[in-house]
């Protein structure tokens, strides 16, 4: 499903027009990656949670020449679903 499609589904779902949901979706998303870039989490009952996490620095290997190479440490993005999610699914 893309962005569009999603919005389709949220649309009809609750009742709104397109450009409503296309608002909503969008307001979702940036308090959410305004959350995430400010260390929270983001836990919505039910569905899931967001998080930030450090991968830590390590070496891995150029698969072409086998040359180790620094992979630098940096941050990501985890989501954990939640059990009443797990359990649809």
């Amino acid at each position: 499903m893309n962005k569009a499609q999603l919005i389709d589904a949220i649309a009809e779902k609750a009742g709104l027009t397109k450009a409503d949901a296309k608002k909503s979706l969008d307001a979702f998303v940036e308090a959410t990656t305004d959350a995430l870039k400010n260390g929270d989490r983001v836990a919505l009952l039910g569905f899931g949670s967001f998080s930030v996490a450090s991968r830590s620095a390590r070496t891995g290997r150029n698969p072409q020449s086998g040359q180790a190479i620094s992979i630098p440490e940096k941050k990501v993005i985890k989501f954990k679903p939640g059990a009443e999610l797990a359990d649809t699914i």
